[in-house]
């Protein structure tokens, strides 16, 4: 028998105007600098430090999750795979949030929730905030540790280098950080954002200007990538790893579900070929999930999508064909890096496409 009994739906949309994002995280850290096993170390701005530990934290995701599908691909890439380990929440949830569903007993293997809210009340009894992933979660003490996405993939690849695969690419070069930074900015607020800004209007006077601004914003992006191969240019960096999550269910839920249909991906050249490069390098497509994606959103999403009822299209299998991008310079990754291997055995994606095989 199911362990949870569902209770009210998870309430996103603005009842009056336009969408507005809590950004208020949990801004704990990770440092390098302090000796494993000890306790986190209060930092200035009230937040703690927490030392780099092999096998001490657990990352809480979800498959349907864009902010989540970053670090996942982040931490894969990098190789940290054995060292910071895995947990999915499945798919759908109430009020309550994420849950671990997908598991035997409908409990996490590794800490043992069934709620990953309780990771958050059990550190912070009256935790005011979202329950959101990605989390980052102490696995003994089943206390979570932070859930600031944007600093969860930066920490992997600067705190945790010393853990990286051999030959593991550059996914923030020091030289392109200030670009990177500034593009990622943009992306998020005006992309990633933008379409859940869409998506979640109160009224049509904001959905028409969020509307606006994500088809601005997707014309740059499109101009942008005709003449790079990826955002920052010859390779694959940070930038791309934080654009890839919104393209890749922009046709399967974006386009219908938030309204943003004023083209499918499919049918902007640029972007569409540079999506398909992304999906086919270990870690794009091989940590993506589309039945997880579009249950998601279209069953948790009750406000918008009252009947529950998940579409059975698009087909994505074009998304395997030849990406057409060779006449761009450059390559996925510098000569030398080492690539991702097969995915570990218990992290395979649940429900993979025909073409994912």
């Amino acid at each position: 028998m199911p362990k949870t009994t569902w209770d009210d739906p998870a309430q996103n949309a603005s009842p009056d105007g336009e969408f507005v994002r809590d950004t208020t995280y949990i801004e704990d850290r990770f440092s390098a600098e302090l000796v494993a096993k000890n306790a986190p170390q209060a930092m200035k701005n009230g937040a703690f430090s927490w030392p780099v530990e092999p096998g001490r934290y657990r990352l809480m995701a979800a498959r349907a999750c864009p902010w989540a599908h970053r670090t996942v691909i982040t931490r894969r890439l990098l190789g940290l795979e054995d060292v910071i380990s895995l947990g999915l929440a499945g798919p759908t949830h109430d009020r309550r949030s994420w849950v671990f569903d997908l598991d035997p007993n409908e409990e996490d293997p590794a800490t043992g929730l069934h709620f990953l809210q309780d990771a958050y009340f059990n550190r912070f009894p009256n935790y005011p905030r979202g329950i959101t992933v990605p989390a980052i979660v102490e696995t003994a003490s089943k206390k979570v540790v932070t859930n600031n996405f944007p600093t969860i993939p930066v920490d992997f690849i600067d705190e945790w280098a010393q853990y990286h695969r051999e030959g593991a690419p550059d996914l923030y070069p020091a030289h392109l950080r200030a670009e990177i930074d500034k593009v990622t900015t943009e992306i998020y607020h005006e992309v990633n954002n933008g379409v859940y800004r869409c998506g979640f209007a109160g009224s049509q006077e904001a959905y028409d200007t969020a509307y606006d601004r994500l088809w601005k914003a997707m014309d740059w992006l499109e101009d942008r990538l005709s003449t790079r191969r990826f955002l920052m240019g010859e390779h694959i960096t940070l930038a791309d790893i934080y654009l890839f999550p919104t393209l890749v269910r922009f046709d399967p839920v974006y386009y219908s579900h938030f309204k943003c249909s004023r083209q499918r991906l499919t049918e902007m050249p640029n972007l569409w070929g540079y999506l398909k490069e992304l999906f086919q390098v270990p870690g794009f497509g091989d940590t993506t999930d589309f039945t997880e994606i579009k249950q998601h959103y279209f069953i948790t999403h009750q406000e918008i999508n009252p009947t529950a009822i998940v579409p059975a299209g698009p087909d994505m299998s074009a998304i395997m064909e030849p990406h057409g991008r060779d006449h761009l310079p450059g390559s996925p990754f510098p000569e030398g890096t080492v690539l991702p291997g097969p995915v570990p055995t218990g992290e395979e994606v649940k429900h993979p496409e025909s073409f994912q095989h």
